[in-house]
């Protein structure tokens, strides 16, 4: 029979905290379960807040995943790969689209068990739970700004000089695409100013 090839993931928030007892576990862990350990990922010192990006060796193993280089992850905690509950269920179902399972130890969660399977349901649940609701909250707030006359989206990088200095030299005889040459300006914006001045057609 062949052996479920593991690899297994370690973090620690500080350098001050040791790993080697996470790693330890988790091989005894797979010494009982007849694993074989194939690749061991450490980012130490590393809070979990940070993405991808900020987790080398995190982002080497779900390269690695991607070649299904291994059969399962193995880690710690659920907190120890996640950063966030959604972050979490999107890294999950990514592995899981490249048929790589994960075993939680803190939680005793195995996704190659129909336990684990349903109580990762439920996480997945809960992921889109809280979607719902931050997007609920947002359009809220976005009719709530508009009811009390709010100006939304990100604030105008053009300042009134510029504005008045489109118009100038539009009356002046510069074409549009001449004035955001000269003043550097993008050539929506100069039409933008020209329409709401009145001096373009809309």
């Amino acid at each position: 029979m062949t052996k479920v090839r593991v690899a297994v993931y370690i973090r620690v928030s500080t350098v001050h905290q040791n790993s080697d007892n996470q790693l330890h576990e988790l091989e005894r862990v797979a010494a009982l379960r007849g694993w074989n350990i194939v690749g061991t990922y450490r980012d130490d010192g590393i809070t979990g807040a940070k993405g991808r990006d900020g987790r080398p060796a995190l982002d080497q193993m779900l390269k690695a995943a991607a070649k299904r280089e291994f059969d399962l992850i193995a880690v710690w905690s659920i907190d120890r790969l996640g950063r966030s509950l959604q972050h979490l269920v999107t890294t999950v179902n990514d592995l899981h689209a490249s048929g790589v399972q994960l075993y939680f130890h803190q939680q005793a969660l195995d996704t190659t068990t129909p336990s684990g399977k349903l109580m990762f349901g439920v996480f997945s649940s809960f992921a889109e739970f809280e979607r719902d609701l931050i997007r609920e909250r947002i359009k809220l707030g976005v009719e709530r700004a508009r009811k009390e006359g709010k100006k939304l989206g990100r604030p105008s990088s053009v300042t009134d000089s510029t504005r008045a200095a489109i118009v100038e030299l539009y009356k002046k005889g510069m074409s549009p695409k001449k004035i955001s040459q000269t003043l550097r300006c993008g050539v929506g914006t100069a039409f933008h100013t020209l329409k709401q001045r009145g001096l373009l057609a809309a």
